[in-house]
Protein backbone atom coordinates (compact mmCIF):
# COMPACT_ATOMS: atom_id res chain seq x y z
CA UNK A 1 0.00 0.00 0.00
CA UNK A 2 1.50 3.29 -1.09
CA UNK A 3 1.35 6.48 0.90
CA UNK A 4 1.54 9.97 -0.50
CA UNK A 5 4.37 12.19 0.67
CA UNK A 6 4.88 13.25 3.37
CA UNK A 7 2.88 10.32 4.79
CA UNK A 8 5.27 7.88 3.12
CA UNK A 9 8.25 9.26 4.97
CA UNK A 10 6.44 8.83 8.28
CA UNK A 11 5.59 5.18 7.52
CA UNK A 12 9.19 4.45 6.48
CA UNK A 13 10.26 6.08 9.73
CA UNK A 14 7.93 3.69 11.60
CA UNK A 15 9.19 0.62 9.66
CA UNK A 16 12.75 1.40 10.50
CA UNK A 17 11.94 1.29 14.22
CA UNK A 18 9.37 -1.51 14.64
CA UNK A 19 11.96 -4.13 15.59
CA UNK A 20 12.00 -3.03 19.18
CA UNK A 21 14.65 -0.40 18.49
CA UNK A 22 12.19 2.54 18.89
CA UNK A 23 12.66 4.39 22.12
CA UNK A 24 9.98 6.28 23.97
CA UNK A 25 11.10 9.58 22.58
CA UNK A 26 11.14 8.13 19.04
CA UNK A 27 7.57 7.04 19.47
CA UNK A 28 6.54 10.47 20.57
CA UNK A 29 8.25 12.04 17.55
CA UNK A 30 6.51 9.60 15.20
CA UNK A 31 3.12 10.23 16.72
CA UNK A 32 3.65 13.95 16.62
CA UNK A 33 4.71 13.97 12.95
CA UNK A 34 1.83 11.75 11.90
CA UNK A 35 -0.62 13.89 13.83
CA UNK A 36 0.66 17.15 12.29
CA UNK A 37 0.54 15.80 8.74
CA UNK A 38 -2.89 14.39 9.33
CA UNK A 39 -4.21 17.75 10.41
CA UNK A 40 -2.66 19.46 7.35
CA UNK A 41 -4.15 16.87 5.00
CA UNK A 42 -7.55 17.24 6.65
CA UNK A 43 -7.42 21.04 6.35
CA UNK A 44 -6.53 20.86 2.61
CA UNK A 45 -9.36 18.43 1.91
CA UNK A 46 -11.84 20.74 3.63
CA UNK A 47 -10.79 23.96 1.84
CA UNK A 48 -12.77 23.30 -1.37
CA UNK A 49 -15.91 22.69 0.68
CA UNK A 50 -15.43 25.91 2.64
CA UNK A 51 -15.02 27.86 -0.60
CA UNK A 52 -18.27 26.67 -2.13
CA UNK A 53 -17.35 23.14 -3.22
CA UNK A 54 -15.05 24.17 -6.07
CA UNK A 55 -12.32 21.66 -7.00
CA UNK A 56 -8.83 22.03 -5.61
CA UNK A 57 -6.73 24.41 -7.69
CA UNK A 58 -9.76 25.88 -9.50
CA UNK A 59 -9.56 29.45 -8.23
CA UNK A 60 -9.86 28.91 -4.47
CA UNK A 61 -6.77 31.05 -3.89
CA UNK A 62 -4.63 28.27 -2.31
CA UNK A 63 -0.97 27.98 -3.15
CA UNK A 64 -1.35 24.33 -4.15
CA UNK A 65 -4.26 25.17 -6.49
CA UNK A 66 -2.29 27.87 -8.25
CA UNK A 67 0.71 25.55 -8.57
CA UNK A 68 -1.39 22.78 -10.11
CA UNK A 69 -3.10 25.17 -12.49
CA UNK A 70 0.21 26.62 -13.64
CA UNK A 71 1.85 23.19 -14.01
CA UNK A 72 -0.75 21.39 -16.06
CA UNK A 73 -3.14 24.04 -17.44
CA UNK A 74 -0.83 25.96 -19.82
CA UNK A 75 0.08 29.67 -19.54
CA UNK A 76 -1.62 31.57 -16.76
CA UNK A 77 -4.24 34.24 -17.57
CA UNK A 78 -1.83 36.95 -16.36
CA UNK A 79 0.77 35.90 -18.92
CA UNK A 80 -1.79 35.74 -21.69
CA UNK A 81 -3.07 39.21 -20.72
CA UNK A 82 0.43 40.65 -20.77
CA UNK A 83 1.07 39.19 -24.24
CA UNK A 84 -2.23 40.62 -25.52
CA UNK A 85 -1.41 44.09 -24.16
CA UNK A 86 2.03 43.95 -25.79
CA UNK A 87 0.55 42.97 -29.16
CA UNK A 88 -2.00 45.79 -29.00
CA UNK A 89 0.71 48.29 -28.02
CA UNK A 90 2.89 47.30 -30.96
CA UNK A 91 -0.08 47.67 -33.29
CA UNK A 92 -0.77 51.18 -32.02
CA UNK A 93 2.87 52.19 -32.46
CA UNK A 94 2.89 50.85 -36.02
CA UNK A 95 -0.31 52.74 -36.84
CA UNK A 96 1.07 56.02 -35.46
CA UNK A 97 4.57 55.70 -36.91
CA UNK A 98 5.87 58.77 -38.78
CA UNK A 99 5.20 57.20 -42.14
CA UNK A 100 1.47 56.90 -41.40
CA UNK A 101 0.32 60.41 -40.57
CA UNK A 102 -3.19 61.07 -39.43
CA UNK A 103 -5.41 63.35 -41.57
CA UNK A 104 -4.90 66.18 -39.08
CA UNK A 105 -1.11 65.77 -39.20
CA UNK A 106 -1.19 65.62 -43.03
CA UNK A 107 -3.20 68.84 -43.18
CA UNK A 108 -0.81 70.56 -40.78
CA UNK A 109 2.18 69.41 -42.87
CA UNK A 110 0.55 70.71 -46.05
CA UNK A 111 -0.21 74.05 -44.45
CA UNK A 112 3.34 74.45 -43.11
CA UNK A 113 4.87 73.51 -46.47
CA UNK A 114 2.83 76.16 -48.29
CA UNK A 115 3.21 78.84 -45.62
CA UNK A 116 6.51 80.06 -47.01
CA UNK A 117 5.65 79.61 -50.69
CA UNK A 118 4.98 82.65 -52.87
CA UNK A 119 1.32 83.51 -53.20
CA UNK A 120 1.46 83.04 -56.97
CA UNK A 121 2.38 79.36 -56.47
CA UNK A 122 -0.52 78.55 -54.16
CA UNK A 123 -3.74 77.03 -55.40
CA UNK A 124 -6.83 79.22 -55.20
CA UNK A 125 -9.40 78.54 -52.53
CA UNK A 126 -12.81 78.02 -54.22
CA UNK A 127 -14.65 80.04 -51.58
CA UNK A 128 -12.11 82.87 -51.76
CA UNK A 129 -12.28 82.78 -55.56
CA UNK A 130 -16.08 83.14 -55.49
CA UNK A 131 -15.86 86.04 -53.05
CA UNK A 132 -13.20 87.81 -55.12
CA UNK A 133 -15.29 87.36 -58.26
CA UNK A 134 -18.32 88.87 -56.52
CA UNK A 135 -16.28 91.89 -55.40
CA UNK A 136 -14.69 92.27 -58.82
CA UNK A 137 -18.13 92.40 -60.42
CA UNK A 138 -18.77 95.65 -58.50
CA UNK A 139 -15.83 97.49 -60.03
CA UNK A 140 -14.82 99.86 -61.24
CA UNK A 141 -17.13 101.61 -58.82
CA UNK A 142 -17.41 105.36 -58.42
CA UNK A 143 -19.00 106.49 -55.18
CA UNK A 144 -20.25 110.02 -54.75
CA UNK A 145 -19.69 110.16 -51.00
CA UNK A 146 -17.29 108.01 -49.06
CA UNK A 147 -17.06 107.59 -45.27
CA UNK A 148 -14.29 109.58 -43.58
CA UNK A 149 -10.89 107.89 -43.54
CA UNK A 150 -10.34 106.28 -40.08
CA UNK A 151 -7.23 108.18 -39.03
CA UNK A 152 -6.41 107.83 -35.36
CA UNK A 153 -6.42 111.11 -33.45
CA UNK A 154 -3.01 111.99 -32.09
CA UNK A 155 -1.28 109.24 -34.07
CA UNK A 156 0.72 109.85 -37.25
CA UNK A 157 0.06 107.24 -39.96
CA UNK A 158 3.03 105.33 -41.43
CA UNK A 159 2.57 107.19 -44.74
CA UNK A 160 1.34 110.66 -45.52
CA UNK A 161 -2.37 111.35 -45.14
CA UNK A 162 -2.58 111.93 -48.91
CA UNK A 163 -1.09 108.51 -49.70
CA UNK A 164 -3.29 106.77 -47.12
CA UNK A 165 -6.42 108.52 -48.43
CA UNK A 166 -5.54 107.56 -52.03
CA UNK A 167 -5.14 103.91 -50.95
CA UNK A 168 -8.59 103.88 -49.32
CA UNK A 169 -10.20 105.51 -52.35
CA UNK A 170 -8.52 103.11 -54.76
CA UNK A 171 -9.76 100.12 -52.72
CA UNK A 172 -13.28 101.55 -52.77
CA UNK A 173 -13.31 102.27 -56.51
CA UNK A 174 -11.38 99.25 -57.82
CA UNK A 175 -12.34 96.01 -56.07
CA UNK A 176 -11.72 94.28 -59.42
CA UNK A 177 -7.99 94.93 -58.79
CA UNK A 178 -7.36 94.73 -55.04
CA UNK A 179 -9.60 91.70 -54.49
CA UNK A 180 -6.98 89.79 -56.53
CA UNK A 181 -3.93 91.35 -54.87
CA UNK A 182 -2.64 89.75 -51.64
CA UNK A 183 -1.25 91.57 -48.65
CA UNK A 184 1.99 90.55 -46.97
CA UNK A 185 1.69 91.91 -43.42
CA UNK A 186 0.06 88.77 -41.97
CA UNK A 187 -3.46 90.22 -41.77
CA UNK A 188 -4.88 86.98 -43.18
CA UNK A 189 -4.94 85.97 -39.51
CA UNK A 190 -7.68 88.59 -39.10
CA UNK A 191 -9.67 87.07 -41.94
CA UNK A 192 -8.43 89.26 -44.78
CA UNK A 193 -8.38 87.54 -48.15
CA UNK A 194 -6.92 90.34 -50.26
CA UNK A 195 -5.53 93.86 -50.08
CA UNK A 196 -9.08 95.12 -50.62
CA UNK A 197 -10.00 93.85 -47.16
CA UNK A 198 -7.24 95.91 -45.55
CA UNK A 199 -9.30 99.03 -46.30
CA UNK A 200 -12.93 98.05 -46.91
CA UNK A 201 -14.90 96.22 -44.24
CA UNK A 202 -18.38 96.23 -45.75
CA UNK A 203 -20.31 97.37 -48.81
CA UNK A 204 -23.93 97.92 -49.69
CA UNK A 205 -25.60 95.78 -52.32
CA UNK A 206 -24.90 98.43 -54.97
CA UNK A 207 -21.19 98.35 -54.10
CA UNK A 208 -20.97 101.53 -52.04
CA UNK A 209 -18.58 101.36 -49.10
CA UNK A 210 -20.48 101.38 -45.81
CA UNK A 211 -17.58 100.91 -43.41
CA UNK A 212 -13.81 101.14 -43.66
CA UNK A 213 -11.36 98.76 -42.02
CA UNK A 214 -9.09 100.71 -39.68
CA UNK A 215 -6.21 98.30 -40.20
CA UNK A 216 -5.12 99.87 -43.49
CA UNK A 217 -4.57 103.31 -41.95
CA UNK A 218 -1.93 101.97 -39.55
CA UNK A 219 -0.10 99.40 -41.70
CA UNK A 220 2.70 100.52 -44.03
CA UNK A 221 2.70 97.19 -45.90
CA UNK A 222 -1.02 97.41 -46.72
CA UNK A 223 -0.63 101.01 -47.89
CA UNK A 224 2.44 100.25 -50.01
CA UNK A 225 0.75 97.29 -51.75
CA UNK A 226 -2.31 99.43 -52.56
CA UNK A 227 -0.15 102.33 -53.72
CA UNK A 228 1.92 100.14 -56.08
CA UNK A 229 -1.27 98.60 -57.47
CA UNK A 230 -2.79 102.04 -57.96
CA UNK A 231 0.27 103.30 -59.81
CA UNK A 232 0.38 100.29 -62.13
CA UNK A 233 -3.35 100.53 -62.81
CA UNK A 234 -2.96 104.21 -63.70
CA UNK A 235 -0.23 103.18 -66.14
CA UNK A 236 -2.59 100.74 -67.88
CA UNK A 237 -1.50 97.42 -66.37
CA UNK A 238 -4.01 94.60 -66.17
CA UNK A 239 -5.05 92.84 -62.98
CA UNK A 240 -2.90 89.87 -63.99
CA UNK A 241 0.17 92.06 -64.52
CA UNK A 242 -0.40 93.88 -61.25
CA UNK A 243 -0.76 90.62 -59.35
CA UNK A 244 2.45 89.22 -60.84
CA UNK A 245 4.40 92.39 -60.02
CA UNK A 246 3.09 92.53 -56.45
CA UNK A 247 3.92 88.88 -55.85
CA UNK A 248 7.46 89.37 -57.10
CA UNK A 249 8.19 92.68 -55.38
CA UNK A 250 6.55 92.17 -51.99
CA UNK A 251 6.97 88.41 -51.87
CA UNK A 252 10.73 88.88 -51.75
CA UNK A 253 10.48 91.67 -49.17
CA UNK A 254 8.10 89.79 -46.86
CA UNK A 255 8.54 86.05 -47.52
CA UNK A 256 6.81 85.01 -44.30
CA UNK A 257 3.67 86.92 -45.29
CA UNK A 258 3.32 85.43 -48.74
CA UNK A 259 0.58 82.96 -47.85
CA UNK A 260 -2.64 84.97 -47.98
CA UNK A 261 -5.17 82.79 -49.86
CA UNK A 262 -5.87 85.44 -52.52
CA UNK A 263 -7.12 84.00 -55.80
CA UNK A 264 -5.60 84.95 -59.14
CA UNK A 265 -7.49 87.03 -61.68
CA UNK A 266 -8.81 85.33 -64.78
CA UNK A 267 -7.27 87.98 -67.07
Amino acid sequence: MGFPAPWGSNVRFAEQHVSGRMTGSDKLVLVDRIGVMGRKSSAKSQNPQAGGGSPKGAGNGSTEGRTNAGAGGGPSPLILGAVLVAVVGVGVLVFLRPGSETPAATAATTASSTAGAPAAEQSDNPRAAARAAALASLGPHKQASLPPIPFQVGYAPPRSTEVVTAAYHFAAEHPEILSYVPCFCGCERSGHQGNHDCFVRSRAENGDVIQWDEHGADCAVCIDVATRSRQMHAAGASATDIRAAIDKEFGSLYPTGAHMPTPHPAH
